[in-house]
Parts: C-alpha cells; structure tokens; sequence
C-alpha cells in the first residue's frame, strides 16, 4: 500500500450551515505538492436503517430530498448526534421517520459515498423485532412509510424515485445476510 501523504496545511475554504469545504495541501512520497477541496464530514457520520418488519419485508420511506428536488423512496437515516452510539441513532431515527423501535438493532458495515472528496462516512444498521414507537423528528412534514418486500428488489430498482445508491446497497446486503442466515438455520 503506498505511503500516505503528508498534510502541509489544512484550511476552511468556506462554510455554511450544512457544508464545511477545506483545502488541503498534500505533498507525496515522491516529493509532488497537490492541493485538493474537500467536504469534511459530521463528526461520526451517519445511520442508514434497514428497519425489517418481518423476515422479509423492510420499510421504506418517501421523503423530500433537496439535492435533486423530488421525493426518493430510500431508507431512513440521519446523523449521529454528537457521542451518541451508532445503534441508539439508528433506534432513534426509526421512531422519528417510521414510527418503530427495534429490539434487534446489528451494525452490519460502514460505507463512504464519494471518498475522492467527501470526509463522511454512513453506518449501515439492521433492525429487526419491531414495535410500535415514534419519536418526535425534524422533518418538516409527515414520512411516507412504503413496506417492500425484499425478494422484490430488480422492481425497486424500477421505480423512478429509488436511486440512492446506499440505500441499493444496503439493501441487496441485507437479503443476502438473511438469507444465508436462513440458510445455515436449516442446515
């Protein structure tokens, strides 16, 4: 693996309230200087929950989303709260955004979207055992909560408004880890 370069200066090119934008200057192994932009991420990253209401359906959400300025179907999710643990988040983001607690809640791996220039990382969570909870969410309006069963994922990705692609791969992760679960149950 090669050397990691060295960080000469590291500075705030902007802010705002969402985004924090620095330069890093980076000298390499071989002695080139570059300078590259990057966002830098919420300290902890973020939950994506693949909140299970029974062996084989998952709840979906439908959601303003302002990057591209439609509603997308995809799974609930959110920041991590300042030391929050990573499994609390995931439990609280489903009481805000679909109205369940988990009583099973697994990490099951953690995921960058644009590495090249984004610093933040999102945790993908399994909930399973379900129950009835809601908590009190900043969204602005009322989630739709869509239920889809997981042997229907080729018509998911069918549907116009799923195009997030960690909620895709979260999602193919989750079938194939039950199923081998299933699997190995019955052997």
């Amino acid at each position: 693996m090669p050397k990691l370069p060295r960080i000469i200066d590291r500075r705030t090119a902007a802010r705002t309230r969402l985004f924090h934008v620095e330069q890093l200057d980076l000298q390499f192994s071989n002695g080139n200087i570059a300078h590259y932009e990057r966002l830098a991420g919420a300290e902890g990253g973020a939950v994506l929950v693949v909140p299970m209401l029974d062996e084989r359906t998952v709840l979906l959400i439908r959601e303003y989303a302002a990057g591209v300025h439609r509603y997308e179907l995809g799974l609930p999710k959110g920041k991590i709260e300042g030391a929050e643990p990573l499994l609390e988040a995931a439990d609280r983001e489903i009481q805000e955004e679909v109205g369940y607690g988990a009583r099973r809640l697994r990490h099951l791996t953690t995921l960058s979207v644009a590495p090249g220039y984004l610093a933040f990382s999102t945790h993908i969570v399994l909930a399973q055992e379900l129950y009835p909870s809601r908590l009190e969410g900043d969204e602005p309006e009322e989630i739709e909560v869509v239920p889809w069963r997981l042997d229907r994922l080729e018509a998911l990705l069918r549907e116009e408004d799923f195009t997030e692609a960690r909620s895709l791969a979260a999602l193919y992760l989750v079938r194939d880890t039950l199923e081998r679960e299933r699997v190995a149950a019955d052997a």
